[in-house]
């Protein structure tokens, strides 16, 4: 009877040293130095993915034997892949809907960036369309209404040259960000529709008439901070006064760019937050710690790459999320 107890005991503590371990690697755990160790995923949207590559690589040399894997595909899948925990975090670049708070959504500002109106450098206008710039009114006639054809109608002149009018066809928060500008949702937005911010940057960069809308990380070299070769911004007229005052001309580098859109001098919509949103609040130690890496001491690569940071009162909200 004595060994037959004894057994059973043995048994049931094997198990629950199975189960413990194996809620350890669910929920991450220190290794036998003490230190931080575990894996993190993240999918989601383009916008953001250049700046979480550069924060995954930074936490990885404090943190070495943590693992974090980016990936991107819209905002549309990050939020998808969040809240059915197909992923730690998910990359958004839109506000997150009510409807899905309700269904578990934690969300984190972590950064700020602007979707851009962009041209091919070699459209035959582009003088003139640098000089005016691109009214609201023509963005809607453009993607919204369908009723603007001709580079001429932009320009102000007589040119016949047609508009090549491109949009996303995934579920993209620059697309949604784009479509809120002009009083609309994405899927109001007129246009060929390509995958990707990438993707479209490609297909304007290879048509010369073409005009996109893209995330200013796919817009500006990260090295030289000028438009990458074959693309450009085609100015917004903000005051709609039919040309692109002093105050308004801002586009030329990443860093006067980024400059206005902190200053507030870009439209938001179309600059907008970026957001990295968990299935209810993280409770693995080591997606803790890089959210509050990213909420601290990581916000000092937003600028460096062409992102704007946080004010303190925003970065102090995340943060008390996670309490």
């Amino acid at each position: 009877m004595k060994k037959i107890l004894f057994t059973v005991i043995v048994s049931g503590l094997i198990a629950s040293s199975v189960f413990i371990e194996s809620c350890s690697n669910r929920k991450g755990k220190t290794n036998a130095k003490g230190n931080l160790s575990g894996q993190i995923s993240l999918s989601g949207a383009f916008a953001l993915y250049p700046l979480a590559v550069k924060w995954a690589q930074d936490f990885e040399k404090l943190h070495p034997d943590v693992k974090i894997d980016v990936s991107a595909g819209g905002a549309g899948k990050g939020i998808t892949d969040a809240l059915t925990d197909a992923v730690d975090l998910g990359m958004v670049s839109r506000e997150v809907a009510p409807e899905e708070k309700t269904k578990g959504a934690v969300a984190f500002a972590v950064a700020k960036d602007a979707v851009v109106p962009t041209i091919n450098a070699r459209n035959p206008e582009i003088n003139l369309l640098l000089q005016k710039g691109l009214k609201k009114e023509q963005a809607q006639g453009l993607w919204i209404k369908g009723n603007i054809k001709t580079w001429g109608e932009i320009s102000g002149n007589s040119a016949k040259n047609g508009v090549h009018v491109y949009t996303r066809s995934d579920a993209c928060g620059a697309a949604e960000t784009w479509a809120k500008w002009l009083g609309k949702k994405q899927e109001d937005l007129k246009g060929t529709a390509v995958f990707g911010d990438p993707g479209v940057a490609k297909a304007v960069q290879d048509d010369k008439l073409g005009i996109g809308l893209n995330n200013i990380s796919y817009v500006y070299n990260e090295k030289t901070g000028k438009p990458n070769p074959g693309i450009k911004v085609i100015p917004i007229d903000v005051n709609n006064n039919g040309k692109i005052d002093p105050e308004e001309s801002f586009y030329d580098t990443k860093a006067t760019f980024i400059q206005a859109v902190a200053k507030g001098k870009y439209p938001s919509p179309p600059a907008r937050d970026l957001y990295l949103v968990a299935h209810k609040t993280p409770t693995k130690p080591e997606v803790i710690a890089f959210i509050k890496y990213i909420l601290t001491e990581g916000q000092k690569l937003n600028e460096p790459l062409g992102y704007i940071s946080l004010s303190k009162d925003k970065l102090q909200a995340g943060l008390k999320l996670l309490k």
